[in-house]
């Protein structure tokens, strides 16, 4: 069985057994596909979608009416809170997958070139690794001024340099191994080796790595918004929502209550499933870049 085929395989095995025995993937797994299913149907069903009009009293409490009250304008918070958290998932989503491109790219670059573009990747990525992830977002977005557009750019210079680092470790030691110094020596194309054998067998990093950053893109996005250079209104997000319970926390504390607490559950069941995913597909050993 050759490297790529068996990275293949044990895979699928670690998948099957996810499938098998592990609760704790499936509690998290459950938790986000409810989070996302709200979300739709927040945008979706009739009386859920009306979170920019004022349904309400200034700062009703929950009640059968509202079941999560109402914010300082009259509106439902149940509409609102569902659709900050699509804004700030899909958000968070679209850094990740540009983050995973990118780093993807660069990791397995430095490992298979070495030498100076190794170099160049590492060092770049500790200078950034370097700056509080939250100093670097906020310099980002007073670069490019309040939006979705700085709170994206600010997710994926937050979440490459440590992505870069650990696909670039995994590549580093799928790329001393015989399959591919056969390829090399077949005289197989760069760009062929790097997708067909490199790629293949760093894919579970990958897909671990991806995890973990969409945690800390929920977190980045959450806290730019809190901080005003998020999502702006008339827009929601978790990070707006929670801005604006932080004022009134003492008048209306359902609202900190309610976004805070979809934020902390959001979070912590996308590390759950990363961990899960770690312990069946990231390789046990990694061989340092620097």
């Amino acid at each position: 069985m050759t490297g790529t085929a068996a990275s293949r395989a044990t895979a699928a095995g670690g998948l099957r057994k996810l499938r098998t025995s592990d609760p704790v993937f499936f509690t998290a797994l459950g938790l986000l596909t409810l989070l996302i299913l709200a979300s739709v149907a927040g945008r979706l069903i009739p009386g859920l979608n009306d979170g920019a009009s004022s349904v309400g009293g200034r700062f009703e409490a929950p009640s059968l009416a509202h079941p999560l009250g109402t914010d300082g304008l009259g509106r439902s918070l149940l509409a609102r809170l569902l659709e900050g958290i699509g804004t700030t998932f899909l958000l968070s989503l679209a850094a990740v997958v540009c983050t995973a491109i990118i780093a993807t790219a660069l990791g397995i670059i430095a490992a298979y070139a070495g030498g100076w573009a190794r170099e160049i990747v590492m060092r770049i990525g500790d200078i950034l690794y370097a700056f509080p992830a939250i100093l670097l977002a906020l310099l980002i977005a007073a670069s490019l001024g309040p939006g979705g557009t700085a709170a994206l750019a600010s997710i994926v210079l937050v979440t490459v340099p440590l992505m870069t680092r650990m696909v670039g470790a995994a590549a580093a030691q799928v790329v001393q191994r015989d399959f591919v110094t056969n390829a090399r020596i077949s005289g197989v194309a760069a760009p062929l080796i790097m997708v067909r054998h490199v790629l293949v067998n760093v894919a579970g990093t990958v897909i671990v790595q991806a995890t973990y950053a969409l945690s800390v893109a929920i977190l980045v996005e959450g806290g730019l918004s809190f901080l005003g250079y998020g999502v702006q209104l008339p827009a929601s997000s978790l990070g707006l929502l929670a801005s604006e319970g932080n004022v009134y926390m003492l008048t209306a504390p359902w609202i900190l209550i309610a976004s805070g607490g979809t934020m902390v559950i959001a979070i912590l069941a996308v590390n759950l499933l990363g961990d899960c995913l770690r312990d069946r597909l990231e390789p046990r050993k990694a061989v340092d870049l620097t």
